[in-house]
């Protein structure tokens, strides 16, 4: 695949609720290794979006491929194996396991060791290997043995993005990692956001604009369920369209 290729593309999607149209024949490519950022006002159908791309919502017409296999009716978690993962807006953690725990189960799961995923933490060497580097890359050596429900908010927007990383994504989606994230925890996530692995492509939807222009060496704007413009950050800075 060349570095240019189109990991991720979405072909005229539409998404109706009875007589709105939430998605109107959205057209997406997502290259390679992408920094690919999706903006646009609150309403603008954004999630329904990324609902659509991930399984959550049906589509009402159009067509999603991924690598270049149409992935259109498959279920989440298949589109999970194949690599199209997410984060999402509203932490989706256990609550009542620790990083290290949470981590043994998804990356046992991950290498089809299933069920076992407590032996495995304790016998299996990769997985041992695999939650250190994880943790390690995540920063959350620090808290690993305590519960989740006791972290700092920002270190569970880490955790979060640890868990999506353990499925070994080609095309991760970050559903605004920094909503929520307290002033003195959002460096540490910017941080790691910035230094995820440059062969995995991701899309980042957002509403802080000035990790959007850090972060995205793409935008597209969506409004009304509909792309407004798309390109690079300098150009919709200067899009009349988007100013207005």
């Amino acid at each position: 695949m060349t570095a240019n290729s189109v990991v991720l593309q979405t072909h005229g999607l539409v998404k109706r609720f009875g007589g709105i149209t939430a998605t109107d024949h959205v057209n997406l490519s997502i290259s390679q290794g992408a920094r690919h950022a999706l903006i646009g006002p609150n309403g603008a159908g954004k999630t329904t979006l990324i609902n659509l791309i991930t399984g959550v919502l049906p589509q009402s017409e159009g067509r999603i491929t991924l690598e270049g296999l149409d992935i259109t009716d498959l279920a989440p978690h298949q589109r999970v194996r194949r690599g199209l993962v997410r984060t999402f807006q509203i932490n989706q953690l256990f609550n009542g396991m620790t990083p290290l725990e949470t981590l043994a189960m998804v990356v046992s799961q991950h290498k089809g060791l299933g069920a076992k995923w407590w032996q495995a933490l304790g016998h299996n060497p990769s997985v041992v290997e695999r939650c250190g580097q994880l943790m390690e890359q995540f920063r959350l050596t620090d808290v690993m043995h305590q519960r989740t429900e006791q972290m700092p908010y920002g270190k569970r927007r880490l955790l979060e993005m640890a868990i999506a990383l353990a499925c070994e994504p080609r095309v991760l989606i970050l559903d605004e990692p920094v909503a929520g994230v307290p002033a003195g925890e959002r460096e540490e996530l910017l941080q790691t956001v910035s230094a995820l692995p440059s062969d995995v492509s991701v899309v980042l939807i957002e509403h802080d604009m000035d990790l959007v222009f850090e972060f995205a060496n793409r935008i597209t704007v969506l409004v009304n369920g509909a792309v407004l413009t798309e390109g690079s950050p300098a150009e919709i800075a200067q899009d009349p369209q988007v100013k207005a």
